[in-house]
């Protein structure tokens, strides 16, 4: 297994120690898991740049890398809703989203096709894990608010988009 794909899943492991921490709720629980949160979101910048960089692109790789994006983004905004940070609402927005872009793109694989993320996507992604790291701080409540506004509108176009832009794989279905 080459460099990404174990960075990929020391991300995917990483996920049960940032929720132990913020469950067990361990003295400075917040910012453990808010560290966790940043080492784990810098395994994804790593193992992509390693991963174009030496040519090291794997089908694992690009099953896994998403999936554990989703996982640890989907790990800390449930905690959000649970400590009422977070309404649920926004929350489903984002797991549609991911249920559907996933979707939309296994029906494109069957059909021999690629969609790769696009530039809405990847906004999308960093402002997410932006205001991630910012919600785990002791910010002012309006500032959460736009968090989760910001969340949810990027979520939303970039969902958006990618239907629009692979609109001639849903007319084959």
């Amino acid at each position: 297994m080459n460099l990404p794909n174990k960075l990929t899943l020391l991300r995917i492991v990483m996920i049960l120690p940032f929720l132990l921490v913020l469950y067990l709720d361990v003295p400075y629980a917040q910012y453990i898991a808010l560290a966790i949160f940043i080492l784990a979101s810098l395994t994804d910048m790593l193992d992509g740049q390693i991963a174009r960089k030496r040519n090291l692109i794997t089908d694992f790789g690009k099953f896994a890398d998403p999936l554990a994006d989703k996982m640890l983004v989907t790990a800390a905004m449930l905690w959000f809703v649970e400590i009422g940070q977070m309404p649920g609402w926004a929350l489903l927005i984002v797991i549609v989203r991911e249920f559907a872009v996933s979707g939309l793109r296994m029906i494109a694989s069957e059909k021999g096709r690629v969609i790769a993320a696009g530039w809405s996507g990847k906004v999308k992604t960093a402002s997410t894990m932006v205001c991630v790291v910012l919600m785990f701080l002791p910010i002012p409540p309006w500032l959460n608010t736009a968090c989760i506004a910001v969340i949810v509108v990027t979520t939303i176009w970039s969902g958006v988009e990618y239907f629009a832009r692979n609109r001639d794989v849903m007319r084959t279905m």
